[in-house]
């Protein structure tokens, strides 16, 4: 048989999954003096009669009335701790669990200053740890006999996205500044949706978005955006903007477009050559048109014959 008494209360970890579990007593009382032995990285705490009664950290704790004042003072301890005592003991785990995953199950609102409301999808991971026992056990855990990192995971998971979504809604940040620079929107964003947590007693200390998804046409928005941004001067940027349009090749529009950057283009270089008739022309000028229209050469908007003659007339101002 059995010690009638429990004397000694110490726990190894189950498995290193666990965020909290029950100390099995057999249904044995606590002896006065007994010893209480927490590990690095646990916690214990006791509770009496449904009522939360202490929480003990890493170390030796020799259980007397001395040494567990809250206890003494709860409902069915008013003698003291002169003789043995009931309670229930609970481990905790509060070392970090390390790459959780999160994510968006669906779409979430983003609002943004070019392309008004957009729906985004994001993934990521977090680092998380056990920051407030006592705060953790009343709003989370209950009184379950063992609760695994798995389950609050998968739990978190619906509770992150939403918050997610507000927490992008007060950042003010654009889709396109979210998409292109994740890293600065980590850094951001972390500090904001760690207040949701520490409501259950939790600390996030790593919190990182590794991707977000940006719907079809967003992107292809995007992409232009990112070229236009390459763009040094307007000139560059009405052939860039013309090139879009050509890149259809069997629409209306890019046929249209096409014509009329040949003709723009060559009626502006005949203007121009009309015009270098009256005044000298910086060779510099010359230069940069030679190379526009070996691009028009190039892109197959004028004829060998038509590039020749102008070259050739180009080159007589130099």
């Amino acid at each position: 048989m059995g010690l009638p008494f429990i004397e000694i209360i110490e726990s190894v970890t189950p498995d290193p999954n666990s965020l909290m579990w029950k100390f099995s007593d057999a249904d044995k009382e606590i002896k006065n003096g007994a010893v209480l032995t927490v590990r690095e990285s646990q916690h214990a705490l006791f509770l009496n009669e449904g009522q939360l009664a202490d929480v003990f950290p890493a170390g030796k704790h020799t259980l007397s009335t001395e040494n567990i004042p809250i206890l003494t003072r709860l409902r069915g301890w008013k003698y003291g701790f002169e003789s043995p005592i009931k309670a229930d003991i609970y481990f905790f785990n509060t070392h970090q669990f390390v790459n959780l995953k999160w994510g968006t199950p669906a779409p979430v609102l983003m609002k943004d200053p070019g392309f008004g409301q957009v729906r985004v999808r994001a993934f990521g991971t977090y680092n998380i740890r056990i920051a407030d026992v006592s705060r953790f056990f009343r709003e989370y855990a209950g009184t379950f006999p063992r609760l695994d990192i798995i389950e609050l995971e998968l739990q978190l998971r619906d509770f992150i996205a939403p918050k997610f979504a507000e927490v992008l809604a007060l950042a003010n940040i654009s889709v396109v500044d979210a998409a292109g620079n994740i890293s600065a929107l980590n850094e951001k964003i972390q500090p904001m949706i760690q207040p949701y947590f520490t409501d259950f007693g939790l600390e996030i200390t790593r919190f990182t978005i590794t991707s977000i998804t940006l719907p079809e046409d967003v992107l292809k928005q995007y992409d232009k955006v990112t070229g236009m941004n390459m763009v040094t001067d307007m000139n560059k940027f009405s052939q860039y903007s013309i090139a879009n349009a050509m890149d259809k090749e069997r629409s209306d529009i890019g046929e249209g477009a096409r014509q009329a950057v040949t003709m723009g283009m060559i009626t502006n270089m005949m203007t121009n050559g009309t015009m270098q008739q009256q005044q000298p022309v910086p060779a510099i000028d010359i230069t940069e048109r030679l190379k526009q229209l070996k691009a028009l050469f190039d892109a197959q908007l004028i004829t060998e014959q038509e590039y020749a003659a102008k070259k050739e007339e180009l080159l007589k101002l130099l």
